[in-house]
């Protein structure tokens, strides 16, 4: 599975961003960002969330996942996230930050 991760915006507009190839990670690695990904519903949520209030600092999310038979893209602001999407997003800021490997 390749993942394409991007945060951007917030109050310094900063990117973070990170891609990933699961069969480069440890098994254990590995087999949690699969377990995230399906445990979000990844691919069953639609290309673009987003909530009705404005938020000129708030962050927009970038996520692509791609495993053998179906790739998928969803953008998404911060104030629309669904609660079963945050601990990918979390784990994805925090490889991002520290490298995939990590």
């Amino acid at each position: 599975m390749h993942i394409h991760f991007e945060r951007s915006g917030g109050f310094t507009g900063m990117r973070l961003g990170t891609t990933v190839d699961t069969s480069s990670l440890p098994a254990e690695k590995a087999q949690n960002l699969h377990d995230l990904v399906e445990a979000a519903n990844f691919f069953g949520l639609p290309a673009t969330l987003q909530s009705s209030g404005g938020g000129a600092d708030r962050f927009q999310y970038h996520i692509s996942v791609e495993r053998e038979d179906d790739s998928h893209t969803v953008e998404v602001s911060e104030s629309a996230v669904p609660e079963s999407l945050w601990p990918l997003l979390n784990q994805l800021m925090a490889m991002a930050r520290s490298g995939p490997g990590a």
